[in-house]
């Protein structure tokens, strides 16, 4: 029997189920607040409580196996609890394969959103393996009355968002090359209404033009795709185009980068990952706003055909980019197909996402996404959909007086002109829009994580799939 090479693609996540009576026998946790004084009893039966969220107790004896603290009972406080929980049963010997979880009937939704979206990502796993899968808690049962029902159903189509975008963000790049990528993502929204994916390869690209795409592509034996998808649903108003950079692999190509840490060039298509898996997400959510999302797809690579700085590149549309340095890569493939988004479908508002320059983790952070604008209310919207997705992002300045950085000599466009190399890429995408509606966001702190915090794990986050779904329902 041949062998799978990477994990079952998107990932199974646990079953959540809602019920107004507790099952007789059942593996039970229960959740605790911070106490309001200090004077208050902080043990039960001998079993110290937890007083800050995220924190989990196992009572050897009582009712409830598990005590998870939810601290201040902030939605971000039920969303660690949570989080925290299904990592701590998952992590036993012997995990139980039903995990049943009392709410007080004064909990709010907002609060079981942030608890369901903890137990359903905090114990995310993959690896590429010859052992069998390591069992983890199947099913998460909450005890409480109905009216949670469909939130818990909306945050599970969230939580599988940000999965997806895990699962192929995480894959070993000598799998996902960018027709791996274009195939999996295209098998993952087959069935799905009114969502539909097209596969352009490098023959349609050379023909249509894509010519930062074939020169970031040009170094791989492994050719470029773009991967379009179409939502068309019925009553739709509002036309969202998302456009996410999807570099494979990125050893920096002739401008190559330094060994250590090339390893995580595998997630350097996480903005692409967050686009499809978010437009997957909006399909199954059936909401009313017309989507269509680009993933330019290439290996960025060296050999005899890579790339050079000093080249200068036609883009789709006829502007001219003089390279500077091949590490620069992602800007040139979102060139083309922002061009190419905008003039065949006019849509109502544009956002791309990428993991584009590492100047952002240095102004920012490694939990923070940075958000470039052009308008006001689009930036408004992403920003306020980031707070209900529990996602951050922080505004960034398109500063004027370094647009003329961009000018190129030689060509139309500079590609790296340097300064603050974050705005400067922002600038660099702004001379592709067109005076369209557009957003930029940088993501390459939040991109990847190399501790537990929240409902993330080490590896790649799913990060901005869930504030593109939560932006998507603003238009509906």
């Amino acid at each position: 029997m041949a062998r799978v090479p990477v994990p079952s693609v998107p990932s199974r996540l646990p079953e959540i189920e809602v019920s107004g009576t507790a099952r007789r026998g059942a593996q039970s946790a229960a959740l605790v607040f911070a106490p309001e004084q200090e004077t208050q009893e902080t043990t039960v039966d001998g079993v110290r409580l937890p007083e800050r969220a995220g924190d989990v107790v196992e009572a050897p004896e009582g009712k409830n196996r598990w005590l998870a603290g939810v601290g201040a009972g902030e939605p971000k406080d039920f969303r660690a609890a949570g989080a925290a929980l299904v990592r701590a049963v998952g992590g036993g010997e012997k995990p139980p394969r039903v995990l049943e979880i009392g709410l007080a009937a004064e909990v709010t939704t907002e609060q079981v959103e942030g608890l369901v979206a903890g137990l359903l990502l905090g114990d995310y796993r993959f690896t590429v393996t010859a052992d069998a899968p390591k069992p983890g808690v199947r099913t998460i049962r909450l005890v409480t009355d109905d009216s949670h029902v469909e939130a818990v159903e909306r945050v599970r189509h969230l939580a599988a968002a940000a999965a997806f975008a895990r699962d192929l963000a995480n894959a070993p790049s000598n799998v996902k090359d960018p027709a791996w990528l274009a195939d999996t993502s295209a098998a993952a929204v087959a069935g799905i209404a009114n969502l539909t994916a097209t596969v352009r390869d490098e023959k349609w690209l050379r023909d249509e033009g894509f010519g930062g795409v074939l020169a970031v592509g040009g170094g791989s034996a492994s050719p470029p795709r773009l991967i379009e998808l179409a939502y068309r649903p019925r009553g739709a108003k509002a036309h969202l185009l998302l456009v996410g950079k999807g570099i494979t692999f990125d050893t920096g190509g002739l401008s190559i980068k330094p060994a250590d840490g090339m390893h995580l060039m595998r997630t350097d298509m996480a903005g692409g990952a967050a686009v499809l898996a978010a437009t997957r997400a909006i399909a199954a959510l059936k909401l009313t706003v017309k989507v269509t999302a680009l993933v330019p797809a290439a290996e960025n690579h060296v050999s005899g055909t890579a790339y050079r700085p000093g080249d200068v590149v036609r883009h789709y549309g006829g502007k001219t980019t003089e390279v500077s340095n091949t590490d620069a890569e992602g800007r040139m493939v979102l060139a083309d197909a922002l061009v190419y988004g905008i003039r065949r479908f006019r849509p109502d508002a544009v956002v791309d996402v990428a993991t584009l320059t590492g100047a952002m983790k240095v102004s920012l952070g490694l939990r923070t996404g940075g958000l470039f604008a052009n308008d006001d209310e689009l930036a408004r919207r992403v920003a306020d959909a980031g707070e209900r997705a529990g996602e951050q992002w922080w505004r960034m300045p398109l500063t004027e007086d370094l647009a003329e950085s961009v000018r190129g000599e030689i060509g139309d466009v500079r590609q790296a002109p340097g300064g603050p190399g974050g705005i400067a890429a922002a600038l660099f995408l702004r001379e592709f829009v067109d005076g369209a509606t557009w957003a930029h966001l940088d993501i390459a702190g939040p991109a990847r994580s190399e501790k537990n915090y929240a409902d993330v794990v080490p590896g790649g986050t799913g990060f901005a799939a869930r504030t593109l779904v939560e932006l998507a329902a603003s238009y509906t």
